[in-house]
């Protein structure tokens, strides 16, 4: 006899979607995290009367099939994922241009807008990555199109090294997902569609499992407090986690890299930003080599902060540079460094909130990418996998998409929930 029908190791979008799809097919599920809260890499901080987002997902109007599935099949309605209604700008020659990865690339020259409608117009598969060739990011196109648009992307928001990242999945997404200016983010905070997973779910938060192997009759997972059978395990953490857990995982698990990510959300006295409306600012590596980025969260969600004040999250452009620092050293030097972009902003900051991601986001390389054809074609098992990991796609998309899946393959068909593959 097993302790647990199914076992879902980690609370982020990829775990509670792989639970509620098994759940909904009247699979028993528990859900273990081990953190205090769910949510993972889009967890939200909940402190002044503010809400401060840990990451920075959002939710394209195209190219989140999977995750729009998911919303409408939970009710949120159309309320609870507004538009954001504006775009990103990029830093460039001391001022900022907005319109960066809009249709037509305002942001570019005619010749790198050129380069990327080449880039752009070959068909990419967002299922199938490892189909579009190993050439990295830093080939493709001309040193403008590098430099002020994919580096930006790449770099500052995925935490890419572009001398390394295979470039197609990267393009696949672009092309899938539109322009920004398109996107929606979740009202009350960017851990909404985990909390709203969570409310229908069996969740224990606080609990760490510590390694997780199969049996004769399934896989058994052991916790601080007590070692715990089950006939069905999912790993939805990222994929060095799994690995460490699961040594006997296959190949592509261990393959998958990850780049850490730093950020500092800070909440301010007054609203602060650039004269356009737009809700963030990519700053390009060859403009800055301390920050990567800003959001200004009271732009992309108004709820975020009470009225009047306002929000900015702050990217760090080197994040292993302050994994292991102080928080004081870490909002001194990146609240220092944004000023150059928000004049003002040191004397504006009331709260900070330091965010750290070891294994931060996925990144592709062609050692992964040519395990992953074997990894996608394997056979049953008592443990399986679930992560934006799966498809090399750094958002929830890529998450929820890979939840659709391990569910279909532990039910051995596609749950009702989900419908019809696409």
């Amino acid at each position: 006899m097993t302790d647990l029908d199914v076992a879902v190791v980690g609370a982020g979008p990829a775990g509670l979607a792989a639970a509620y799809a098994l759940h909904a097919a009247g699979r028993t599920v528990h859900v273990f995290e081990a953190d205090d809260a769910v949510g993972g890499r889009t967890r939200a901080v909940r402190l002044h009367g503010a809400v401060f987002d840990t990451g920075a997902e959002m939710l394209g109007a195209d190219g989140y099939p999977a995750t729009w599935r998911l919303v409408r099949a939970l009710g949120l309605g159309d309320d609870r994922v507004p538009p954001i209604g504006r775009d990103i700008a990029v830093w460039r020659g001391g001022r900022v241009v907005p319109g960066l990865g809009e249709r037509g690339g305002r942001a570019l020259g005619p010749f790198a807008r050129a380069a990327l409608a080449v880039a752009l117009a070959r068909r990419r598969d967002v299922e199938t990555p490892e189909a579009h060739g190993n050439r990295p990011l830093a080939r493709v196109g001309n040193r403008e199109l590098r430099d002020y648009l994919l580096e930006p992307l790449a770099a500052g928001f995925f935490g890419w090294d572009v001398q390394r990242a295979c470039a197609g999945p990267m393009l696949a997404h672009l092309r899938a997902v539109g322009s920004p200016s398109t996107y929606h983010a979740y009202r009350g905070g960017m851990d909404a569609l985990s909390l709203a997973l969570a409310e229908h779910l069996d969740v224990s938060t606080g609990v760490a499992v510590r390694a997780v192997t199969t049996t004769r009759t399934g896989a058994r997972l052991v916790t601080d407090a007590a070692a715990l059978s089950a006939r069905q395990i999912v790993l939805a953490v990222p994929a060095p986690v799994a690995a460490r857990l699961h040594p006997d995982a296959p190949a592509y698990v261990h393959a998958c890299e990850y780049r850490p990510m730093v950020k500092v959300i800070c909440l301010l006295d007054r609203p602060l930003g650039p004269d356009t409306p737009s809700f963030a600012l990519a700053v390009p590596r060859v403009e800055d080599q301390v920050v990567a980025g800003l959001s200004f969260d009271d732009r992309r969600c108004a709820d975020r902060v009470p009225e009047g004040m306002g929000m900015i999250g702050i990217v760090a452009a080197r994040p292993t540079d302050w994994l292991d620092a102080p928080d004081e050293a870490v909002v001194t030097a990146l609240v220092g460094g944004a000023a150059r972009f928000v004049p003002g902003l040191a004397e504006a900051v009331r709260a900070t909130v330091v965010a750290r991601f070891v294994d931060g986001l996925p990144m592709p390389t062609p050692a992964a990418m040519a395990l992953r054809p074997a990894f996608v074609g394997r056979g049953p098992s008592p443990v399986d996998y679930a992560g934006d990991w799966e498809s090399a796609r750094p958002c929830a998309e890529g998450a929820v998409r890979s939840a659709e899946k391990v569910a279909a393959r532990v039910l051995g068909r596609v749950p009702a929930l989900v419908g019809s593959k696409t």
